[in-house]
């Protein structure tokens, strides 16, 4: 639980998400002060607490992803098959002002945990759907994730590797954190609506929405009638000049001089001004002959180190970026100055850091974080918040359908 003074102070959330989309958009409630309910089955809980030790995650004796996408929030075990569960719920639903929820349409209803049974018990509630594939369709129930939904049922995943390469998986989860941020909009938007009519609202997004729509420059293109260029090829792609290019020491620069205004100035800053006099390389005639582009600046980077090109680049007022490695990435110094890694004490006074949600406010800091709830491990004090008393408490211990904490879990 949060406390302070902070944008969402007093907002009370239930998440009943697991894995990583839902869970990651009441993260960022809670970075900005929200009470944060996690609701997990006992016994293993949310699945997602172990997806660290998965190949092939960086390998590490902290659990970060789980600290990540579960920091700042409180944790109670509830079997939401048991019949004995139902009050709990109900009085979760009561208490909360948001509820997020990522089960496929036929697993919400038979857990009675669909909007329609939800909304009649707290008529200012905001229930905040996520689903691979949308809600409605052939596919509502089949289960999405993001590499599927999203990197390859939006095409993103073909695009992203060259010609005559296969695909490759990318870092687990972009999908995920994109659509977590959409999905955190949605609900600022009906706690707006609710702020103006006094009343709750359904909102919702899906994992393929958000690769459509991270997508969609390309896709509005194929929709209004465009031919695409053929998967992209690095030897000979279609513009030169947005083109990754390898620099002597094995690194990778990619390349953004794309626009035509930009062909003098690169030509002057690579010391080969007479390119602007070859008839190959006008205006009109650079994208067709880009290949032959390719042959003269593969050696030309090729020759020097990343550091040489990063120097002439940047007086040359080149745009380019740097393909970081993970060493790089790690000590950017971009990001603590900019508040995108924060520091984070873990149990035995452990520090290390951890990846905050990417949206500021200024003049509204967010939650110092703090570590990622045990299982289950406010159940007994969350049972008392809803009025439940000892007697009632062991019931529920005893039947299953809350789970008893136990150090470690």
């Amino acid at each position: 639980m949060t406390a302070g003074n902070h944008i969402f102070s007093g907002l009370k959330v239930l998440d009943l998400a697991s894995y990583i989309a839902g869970p990651a958009a009441t993260t960022i409630l809670a970075d900005f002060g929200a009470d944060v309910i996690k609701v997990e089955p006992p016994g293993a809980g949310d699945v997602y607490r172990y997806f660290s030790a998965m190949p092939p995650n960086p390998t590490s004796n902290v659990n970060y992803a789980w600290q990540l996408t579960n920091r700042n929030k409180r944790s109670i075990a509830v079997d939401l098959k048991s019949a004995d569960a139902k009050e709990v719920l109900q009085r979760l639903v009561r208490w909360a002002d948001v509820v997020v929820v990522n089960f496929p349409p036929r697993v919400k209803a038979a857990l009675g945990c669909t909007y329609e049974a939800l909304a009649p018990l707290n008529d200012k509630l905001i229930y905040a759907d996520i689903t691979g594939y949308g809600s409605e369709g052939p596919e509502a129930d089949t289960p999405g994730f993001d590499v599927t939904a999203y990197w390859a049922r939006s095409g993103l995943m073909e695009v992203t590797h060259d010609a005559g390469s296969p695909p490759t998986l990318p870092i687990p989860g972009i999908g995920d954190h994109a659509t977590a941020t959409t999905l955190y909009a949605a609900i600022v938007t009906a706690l707006y609506v609710r702020a103006t009519t006094g009343k709750g609202s359904h909102v919702s997004t899906s994992l393929i929405a958000n690769g459509i729509w991270a997508a969609a420059a390309w896709v509005e293109g194929g929709l209004n009638g465009g031919q695409f260029f053929p998967q992209h090829d690095r030897k000979s792609p279609p513009n030169a000049l947005l083109n990754p290019y390898q620099t002597s020491d094995g690194r990778w620069i990619l390349l953004v001089a794309a626009q035509r205004k930009d062909w003098p100035g690169f030509c002057n800053a690579i010391g080969k001004p007479e390119l602007l006099a070859d008839p190959r390389f006008t205006d009109d005639t650079r994208i067709a002959n880009a290949a032959q582009l390719v042959e003269i600046l593969d050696p030309m980077f090729a020759s020097q180190p990343l550091a040489h090109w990063k120097q002439v680049l940047d007086a040359g007022r080149v745009i380019f970026g740097v393909v970081q490695v993970a060493k790089e990435i790690i000590d950017d110094p971009q990001l603590p100055a900019n508040g995108i890694v924060v520091p984070l004490e873990l149990p035995g006074g452990i520090e290390t850091r951890t990846v905050c949600n990417p949206i500021q406010v200024f003049g509204s800091p967010k939650v110092k974080p703090t570590v990622a709830p045990q299982l289950g491990e406010h159940g007994a004090q969350i049972l008392k918040e809803l009025g439940f008393d000892e007697a009632a408490i062991a019931r529920l211990n005893d039947a299953g359908a809350v789970a008893r904490f136990t150090e470690g879990a």
